[in-house]
């Protein structure tokens, strides 16, 4: 595993141990997230540890147009109860990711360090948040990184109040990453969720080649 200094570099992400852990240290300065993103390498670390960064293999990843919609689902975007916003309100869209329950999960690894690093990308206009709202009320969301030149846009975590709420937004930005001809979503690593969504696993290696062309 790789000790980061305060030199702005990574190693080869093809490097990473098994489990996908390529790096530890660095900081997570706008030009470091940058950098790792455009690599194919994200941080994802708890309270009280170091900042880890990882390149998984397999990689987990949904492309815009195989996003799959359920009866159910379509049964919600077609009442239109829902309206859609694209940053809005990312600080509350980032803060509702790292405090909302999840099923089977214990704590975050949104800190308020992370939070503040993914707010300046935002500033930056490379962080993104997709809004869902019923009766004015914030109910949904995601944010994520975007990377325009290489068409792919890196997904981080996602929320929900009420039924539904997160998917919707998944699909509009399914839907808005379409006419961009953007080519894939990263979605990290494998969840069962992210799958009945039509994300699947591809070779870390088919992966890269998607950020180099």
């Amino acid at each position: 595993m790789y000790k980061l200094t305060s030199e702005l570099i990574f190693p080869n992400p093809t490097e990473a141990t098994s489990d996908g852990l390529l790096a530890i240290g660095g900081d997570l300065s706008a030009a470091r997230l940058l950098l790792a993103y455009n690599s194919g390498i994200f941080p994802w670390f708890g309270r009280n540890q170091p900042i880890l960064w990882w390149s998984p293999d397999p990689r987990m990843v949904l492309f815009p147009d195989k996003f799959r919609v359920s009866k159910s689902l379509r049964k919600t975007l077609r009442s239109e109860k829902f309206k859609i916003t694209f940053n809005k309100d990312f600080e509350r869209v980032i803060s509702y990711c790292a405090n909302v329950p999840r099923n089977g999960e214990v704590g975050t690894w949104i800190t308020l360090e992370m939070q503040r690093a993914y707010i300046a990308l935002h500033t930056l206009r490379h962080a993104v948040s997709v809004e869902v709202w019923l009766n004015n009320h914030l109910v949904g969301g995601l944010y994520g990184i975007n990377l325009p030149d290489k068409k792919v846009f890196c997904g981080e975590s996602m929320f929900s109040l009420v039924n539904d709420a997160s998917k919707v937004a998944f699909y509009h930005l399914c839907q808005y990453l379409q006419t961009l001809d953007y080519k894939l979503i990263d979605c990290q690593i494998y969840n069962t969720h992210l799958e009945s969504l039509g994300a699947f696993e591809i070779p870390r290696n088919e992966f890269l080649d998607y950020l180099c062309t």
